[in-house]
């Protein structure tokens, strides 16, 4: 089953440093990355920065526009009134078949703020179990995802981190 994920860390560097263990989790064979991103926003930063990398060229092409648009829409678009709503309609209509609910836009673009890092990652294939051991003290906490209720609290169980 493909997993959609977003892990929101408390330190800029967190989400780049938790993308590198899923690397190799992923050469051991404990995870199939189909692809993700990070975005980071270090304090008294303006703005938080995207970070997108891929190996397959039309896999990548497909998903870094659809990771531009919806990361640049959630942290880029104003922040004050009708506008907002607007523009989150706008990346609902977007997401319209990924399962990624209009609540859930909304929860990401409150929880990434200045001073914290997010991993959204788009997996499959994994072994929930031993992937889990390698993030346990990594601070992360799992703040949207498009699995059922007793996925998520399997994952957020083998990753020892907090549910939304």
């Amino acid at each position: 089953m493909t997993a959609f994920t977003v892990w929101k860390y408390d330190d800029p560097k967190g989400a780049e440093q938790a993308y590198g263990t899923v690397k190799y989790a992923a050469a051991d064979g404990l995870v199939k990355i189909v692809d993700h991103a990070v975005v980071t926003w270090p304090e008294g930063a303006e703005q938080p920065e995207m970070h997108h990398t891929h190996s397959h060229t039309l896999r990548g092409t497909g998903w870094g526009a659809f990771w531009g648009v919806v990361i640049g829409g959630l942290l880029f678009i104003p922040v004050a009134g009708a506008v907002v709503g607007a523009g989150l309609g706008a990346l609902a209509k977007i997401t319209e078949g990924t399962a990624i609910t209009p609540d859930q836009l909304e929860r990401i673009r409150a929880e990434i703020t200045p001073g914290t890092s997010a991993l959204f990652l788009v997996t499959g294939d994994a072994d929930l179990d031993r992937l889990g051991e390698r993030f346990h003290g990594m601070g992360q906490r799992l703040i949207s995802t498009n699995l059922t209720e007793a996925e998520r609290d399997s994952l957020t169980e083998a990753f020892g981190g907090n549910r939304p």
